[in-house]
């Protein structure tokens, strides 16, 4: 590790991740606004937000495997710089086609940010401490997107252009980079020396995963959760209109289980810190089900104000199981390892509502929320197997992990 100290690489990351995330969200307030500006229809309006979405879906695991070749600093410092300068452009755009491409370009960089980042914190916390500060980093980033959102819709209703906020969140997203220059060069390795890397029998480079059981059972936990979450998520809003409760006052169920999130998200870390890994997803997801299952049950009012109470558990998860990708691959692959972690989260996300939809058109809103609640319960025969590829590290290190 460098001169710097873990805490000065965990707060530049979580400034950098608060930038990012605020970006993204950034777009939910904006595209209002630029559909009325440039005239454009709703299905352009989809386009421009998946534009976003997929580039960073496209690009997060060939960015893992960049960072290993040009340096995980690098190679971070240039995607922040990427989404700055695509915002920047963004606030001249002049049509569908170049804020189309803009925001392709902004959604790139920021492709490099989730994987490259717990890569960094997991190299400065490596083995106590590390679930703290991937909590810290997860829930920096769900203040971003409540602070840069909250800001751009204060600037737009005091009838400020758009093209002014964005210009200077583009601005900051460059000297964002710049931070990152001067303060990683030297917190990370630019690249791994010769003989470093996980090779196989035969000597070739792998994924570096060490132990491939553990890793499978904790990505099947991670497309559990993250697909129950992605679900509940999206159609939530409709389970209240359906329990009577108002379109606008169903519109915030998303914010009031996001708020519980970021708690959760902060909290569960030091929960898994303290009384282990195994401990904290058994209980939480046991929670993020019994409390799905009960909103369904629960008069409207009721329903509503238990929101932030399932948030906790919905969102606290992820904590806990992205600081575990640590534990079970090499050092010098957590680049590329974590860009197909947060892969499968974005493939969740894009997939699932899908599939959800479909399911709540064939047997309605409720009986679709109420099969999620029971796959998390899914989780549950996972964590033994998990547990078992975590003893070897606790007894090493004396953490309770399991």
């Amino acid at each position: 590790m460098s001169q710097r100290s873990p805490r000065s690489v965990l707060s530049l990351c979580c400034a950098t991740h608060w930038l990012h995330d605020g970006l993204s969200d950034v777009n939910y307030v904006l595209l209002p606004i630029l559909a009325e500006a440039f005239h454009l229809p709703l299905v352009q309006v989809g386009l421009l937000r998946s534009a976003w979405r997929a580039a960073t879906s496209l690009f997060e695991i060939p960015a893992g495997f960049m960072a290993e070749r040009f340096g995980v600093s690098n190679l971070l410092a240039v995607g922040t710089a990427c989404s700055g300068l695509a915002f920047i452009a963004l606030s001249r755009a002049e049509g569908f086609a170049s804020i189309l491409l803009t925001l392709f370009c902004a959604g790139f960089g920021s492709a490099f940010q989730h994987p490259l980042c717990s890569t960094v914190i997991s190299g400065a916390y490596p083995a106590e401490g590390r679930r703290v500060a991937l909590g810290t980093y997860n829930f920096s980033g769900d203040v971003g997107k409540f602070v840069l959102g909250g800001l751009l819709s204060l600037l737009f209703a005091a009838g400020i252009s758009w093209r002014v906020p964005i210009f200077a969140f583009g601005g900051m997203s460059v000297a964002c980079a710049l931070a990152i220059m001067y303060m990683l060069r030297e917190a990370v390795p630019r690249r791994p020396s010769a003989d470093a890397g996980s090779r196989t029998r035969d000597g070739s480079p792998s994924w570096g995963i060490q132990n491939r059981r553990g890793f499978l059972a904790l990505s099947l936990i991670e497309i559990i959760d993250a697909s129950t979450r992605t679900g509940f998520l999206t159609f939530v809003a409709f389970l209240m209109m359906e329990k009577n409760i108002p379109a606008g006052w169903a519109a915030l169920s998303v914010p009031l289980t996001m708020v519980g999130g970021m708690v959760g998200k902060l909290t569960c870390g030091y929960l898994a810190e303290r009384y282990g890994v195994i401990r904290t997803i058994i209980v939480t997801e046991i929670w993020t089900g019994a409390g799905i299952l009960l909103l369904l049950a629960a008069p409207g009012s009721s329903a509503f104000l238990l929101l932030p109470l399932l948030g906790i558990a919905l969102n606290g998860t992820s904590s806990v199981l992205y600081a575990t990708v640590g534990d079970l691959v090499a050092q010098d692959r957590l680049s590329r390892v974590f860009g197909l972690f947060y892969t499968i989260n974005s493939v969740c996300s894009l997939v699932v509502p899908l599939g959800c939809g479909a399911i709540g058109d064939l047997l309605g809103i409720g009986a679709t929320l109420g099969l999620l609640g029971l796959l998390v319960l899914l989780v549950l025969p996972l964590c033994p197997v998990l547990g078992k590829t975590l003893t070897s590290y606790r007894s090493e290190s004396g953490n309770p992990l399991s």
